[in-house]
């Protein structure tokens, strides 16, 4: 073999082998999970079930007592679940549409915000602005120093669902049947994606996709840079469930009693079971540990099947009817009933450890963050339960915002775009199969040749 050839295959080896590397880096990659649990910190709660996957699962310890820490009554009965941010909890009432703004250690007013309408959805925090929906049919960024507003669209529809935020876009749906992608910043029309019916099934966004289900009886993955559809599933009624996202599976309930684990690349359906009553399913699932948790809705149970194939683990009856999400902080699962009651139960067993009763109905999902759990109630009131485990930081506190209204965001034209790949890894991976391609092949004709 002369001295050419010999370097031309050494070096055709070292490109294999940069490519194998490669490869093996992207299989070795974090999970979204671990990578989305380990940004948030642990005094956070920043959004509608905790993370982007909408997980509703922390790390960090929730309560381990029902005392009561603080409360505060507002000016209407809430549905907002709280969402908590740099020692700061945030969430809306029905009556008045009034956002807030509390001291997350102490329940001292911040600020509020009136906003109109009735608040349903849930607010998001991130860079500096809250971000929420009213039936007022509007989308609101307000600051989250004073509660000024910065920017507000209005969508066709009441807008009941959470805001989710990644890469500066917030996306959003609409009972104009539409998912919304605004600018964050500035409010700016990015895309907008039409389904058949009602959009309150709150988007989560994973690796570039956008997940979320319809009153069209569809749950749709789309794009999130271009609203292109990936796929979309067919479940057997309407889905208002907001789905949650764990190790390549979308977990999703539906009016059709039945929770779906579908593969997220393709849409394909890996199991799904029924829960014990002949009405609707709305609860959100949550995810945690290889254990899917959620409600049964009118049958007043909680269950947890496994992750991998849908076999009942555990469940646990109330005696009211459960419509929300859990949340899961721990080994603990926290779940709200109408029966007004908030429970703790053990996340392995669903064993009683103790629960927390409000005067009104339960309709919001519970938040963790520093050692407390955060309740909103139609009793008017948000609850702070448990002992803080360290201090918060404590705004300043100052007078209601007084603010003005701004003009609604401009709609543009949808620009003509090109559908693109779900995450930039794909790229990493064809361009590693086409180096050890050309590589077999130059091989192989250095090889001919030097028979010849």
């Amino acid at each position: 073999m002369n001295k050419t050839m010999s370097i031309t295959i050494i070096g055709i080896l070292c490109l294999s082998m940069a490519s194998i590397a490669m490869l093996s880096a992207y299989a070795a990659s974090p999970s979204y999970d671990s990578a989305t649990q380990a940004s948030i910190a642990a005094a956070d709660w920043p959004m509608f079930h905790h993370d982007l996957a909408h997980t509703g699962y922390t790390t960090a310890a929730g309560p381990t007592t029902n005392v009561l820490a603080w409360n505060y009554t507002a000016v209407g009965g809430m549905w907002s679940s709280p969402a908590i941010s740099d020692g700061v909890v945030y969430a809306g009432t029905l009556q008045h549409g009034m956002m807030y703004a509390w001291n997350a250690t102490n329940g001292h007013l911040i600020w509020n915000y009136t906003a109109g309408g009735q608040i349903y959805s849930s607010p998001a925090i991130a860079n500096g602005l809250v971000y929420f929906g009213s039936t007022n049919q509007r989308v609101y960024a307000l600051s989250t120093t004073d509660g000024h507003q910065v920017w507000n669209y209005t969508t066709g529809g009441e807008v009941h669902t959470c805001p989710s935020v990644v890469n500066g876009v917030v996306y959003i749906g609409s009972s104009d049947n539409k998912t919304y992608a605004f600018n964050a910043a500035n409010g700016n029309f990015i895309w907008s994606f039409q389904t058949g019916d009602n959009v309150i099934s709150s988007p989560l966004v994973v690796n570039g996709v956008v997940y979320f289900g319809s009153y069209d009886h569809q749950v749709y993955a789309l794009n999130a840079s271009t609203s292109d559809k990936i796929w979309n599933f067919t479940a057997g009624a309407s889905v208002e469930s907001s789905p949650a996202f764990a190790n390549g599976v979308v977990y999703v309930n539906s009016h059709d009693n039945k929770t779906y684990a579908l593969d997220a690349a393709t849409g394909i359906e890996m199991w799904n079971v029924t829960t014990g009553y002949d009405l609707c399913v709305q609860a959100s699932p949550a995810v945690a540990n290889g254990i899917i948790y959620t409600g049964g809705s009118f049958d007043n149970n909680i269950y947890a099947y496994s992750a991998t194939n849908g076999a009942q683990i555990w469940n646990y009856t109330t005696a009211g009817g459960i419509f929300c999400a859990p949340a899961i902080a721990g080994n603990v699962v926290y779940v709200t009933s109408f029966d007004n009651n908030t429970y703790a139960l053990n996340a392995q067993t669903g064993a009683f450890l103790w629960s927390f009763q409000t005067h009104g109905l339960l309709y919001s999902s519970p938040a963790v963050a520093n050692g407390l759990l955060y309740v909103t109630s139609y009793d008017k009131n948000i609850y702070a339960i448990g002992q803080a485990s360290a201090p918060s930081p404590s705004p300043s506190t100052s007078p209601s915002a007084s603010v003005s209204p701004s003009a609604s965001a401009t709609e543009t034209p949808k620009a003509s775009e090109t559908p693109g790949p779900t995450s930039n890894n794909v790229y990493y991976i064809i361009a590693a199969v086409v180096v050890i391609i050309i590589a077999i092949a130059v091989v192989a004709l250095v090889m001919s040749r030097r028979r010849k």
